[in-house]
């Protein structure tokens, strides 16, 4: 019997970080384009609730070296807003107006939730809740409590479009409470092979492998949040790294000295980094997801530690290079959804250390007819994932969405 209630999307549409405010506004626009009701809950009244727990859990890691290495980059982040003069203060709200902005203005959001409790009591007046994607069930995640669903009700469908763990295994008490959350789903697909795994380990249930959800649109269907002009007319290489890996800007460079392309970085974006203050040419501020989109949409060249970052590369067919964010696969590494991505479009060999000769690598080239028919297929895969997901859990959608 199909129902017309809405979807509930659980998803990290708050986030001051482009790849999951794009994921998840992916999220919403395919339920749209499938005709599908939906608004995404909003998080405001129980994140308090959630941080505290994920604070017990990194403050539980204080031995591990791996998790403070990881988490002393917020730090870092935190104590330069108060440190580094009015300037970069400026700069780093300017930046986060621009992701409010984009959170408060594409997404169509619920009400106000005072505690998981309360969603619970008004959990039936949704046809189904579907959690994802990016790396919502990290092990800091998993104690925060939300991606898992836990509070839904058992008899309304829980559906995990595209999930990730972030890592390659999860810590053994993570392990255990993910292991009774999962079991809740009735619909379960992931992001990578290694969340596969770690699902069939724990469950013994054999999940697929989908895209994320910002491969499910072409580069076209994404100009729909895009202004038409460029954001530099001169040609630029684009850099968008996350973790903090001097040899990597120092490829650029040489690149540059080859290109006599100017160097356009987003800066501090997941910890603040000295040696990056006086690497790019341009270091814009004024910088959302849309924008972000826009200025791969137009670089020469793309370089990148960044999954998302890697995924518009291949939307837009630029030359692009991926680089491992971290030095090794450690258990706080999230190496793993790159490897993932270019293994299945067959482009591992875009993944580089640093240390390469830059004119050995410019060379490469990448067959984008071979990849966008790949796209083509995971794209077709998904959407039947998610069309077989909804009919199953009773929910009406448009049957002629292709």
């Amino acid at each position: 019997m199909e129902n017309s209630k809405k979807l509930a999307l659980v998803t990290c549409y708050f986030q001051l970080n482009y790849g999951s405010q794009l994921q998840a506004y992916a999220t919403q626009l395919l339920f749209n384009k499938m005709g599908v009701e939906n608004e995404t809950i909003c998080i405001d009244g129980i994140q308090n609730e959630i941080n505290k727990a994920k604070y017990r859990y990194f403050l539980s890691r204080i031995w591990d070296i791996h998790t403070v290495k990881d988490k002393w980059a917020t730090v870092k982040k935190a104590l330069a807003e108060r440190t580094k003069g009015r300037e970069y203060k400026r700069n780093i709200a300017m930046r986060r107006k621009m992701f409010y902005d984009f959170s408060h203005t594409m997404f169509r959001i619920s009400k106000r939730y005072n505690s998981r409790d309360e969603i619970t009591a008004e959990a039936h007046n949704y046809g189904g809740f579907v959690v994802g994607s990016d790396q919502l069930w990290l092990p800091s995640n998993i104690e925060g409590d939300y991606y898992s669903l836990n509070f839904v009700p058992v008899d309304i469908p829980k559906i995990a479009l595209s999930t990730s763990f972030g890592i390659s295994r999860l810590p053994k008490v993570q392990a255990a409470k993910a292991a009774k959350f999962l079991k809740r789903f009735d619909f379960i697909s992931v992001r990578e092979v290694s969340g596969q795994k770690i699902v069939k380990q724990l469950t013994g249930r054999d999940v697929p492998v989908v895209c994320d959800p910002t491969i499910l649109f072409t580069a076209e269907e994404w100009g729909c949040i895009t202004k038409r002009e460029r954001f530099y007319n001169e040609p630029y290489l684009f850099c968008y790294f996350l973790g903090n890996n001097p040899e990597q800007r120092e490829f650029v460079r040489r690149v540059k000295e080859i290109t006599g392309c100017k160097i356009v970085q987003l800066q501090h974006c997941d910890e603040y980094i000295k040696s990056d203050v006086e690497f790019p040419d341009y270091a814009p501020y004024n910088v959302g997801p849309a924008e972000f989109v826009q200025l791969i949409r137009d670089a020469e060249y793309v370089f990148t530690d960044s999954f998302h970052a890697s995924v518009f590369s291949l939307l837009y067919q630029k030359k692009f290079f991926t680089f491992r964010r971290y030095n090794n696969d450690s258990v706080v590494s999230t190496n793993g959804r790159l490897y993932s991505l270019l293994a299945l479009v067959g482009q591992e060999n875009r993944l580089l250390k640093g240390d390469e000769y830059v004119n050995d690598v410019l060379v490469r080239t990448v067959d984008y007819n071979k990849v966008h028919a790949r796209l083509a297929e995971l794209r077709s895969f998904t959407k039947n994932y998610v069309k077989d997901a909804l009919a199953k859990s009773g929910i009406d959608y448009d049957k002629n969405y292709r």
